[in-house]
């Protein structure tokens, strides 16, 4: 007779496993997980079946920490104009707070997790387009959430290039000016 599944466990072995990931990027093989989270990797087999049933479970735990922390980010304000509010947002996701995220994403086209979850690279886009929509509603131009996200992106990828956050900051700073004025 085995042992009775332990949700609580296998819940608390994937948070661990997510941050360890979060921090020092998605390993190919268990055994960083398994030291980086103190426990072994038949535990983990044992929890998530394989290994590639763990990676897939840490990307969409990740995912979804990142949907609620960056969505909480661009929701709006009451007390702030859009521009605002994707200001504040922007320094958070450019900043300390975002860079696990955008490190372990960011590596998404070149890295094999992208066979685990194929379809995320289309998703990671496209999630973001209705919290924007909704945000520059505020200001009356929810048909640029493209554009916004797009600019977002592109500065995302230059600062993972070049470390220049003053340069990307600015870029951005700039480009928002261009929300506020009138069609």
């Amino acid at each position: 007779m085995g042992r009775r599944p332990q949700p609580e466990i296998k819940q608390r072995l994937l948070d661990a496993c997510t941050d360890h990931a979060l921090e020092h990027g998605l390993p190919d093989r268990l055994e960083p997980l398994a030291s980086g989270t103190g426990t072994s990797a038949r535990m983990l087999i044992y929890h998530f079946g394989t290994r590639d049933a763990l990676l897939r479970a840490v990307l969409g735990n990740a995912r979804e920490r990142q949907l609620a922390t960056f969505g909480g980010l661009l929701r709006v304000r009451a007390d702030q104009v859009y521009p605002g509010t994707l200001a504040d947002a922007w320094t958070f996701i450019a900043g300390p707070g975002g860079q696990p995220y955008l490190r372990m994403f960011g590596q998404w086209g070149t890295s094999a997790a992208q066979q685990l979850l194929p379809d995320f690279r289309r998703a990671a886009t496209t999630d973001w387009l209705g919290p924007l929509e909704e945000g520059l509603r505020s200001i009356g131009r929810p048909e640029l959430a493209t554009l916004v996200l797009a600019v977002i992106r592109g500065l995302l990828m230059d600062l993972d290039a070049t470390g220049d956050t003053a340069r990307t900051g600015q870029a951005f700073a700039d480009f928002l000016r261009t929300l506020e004025q009138p069609r």
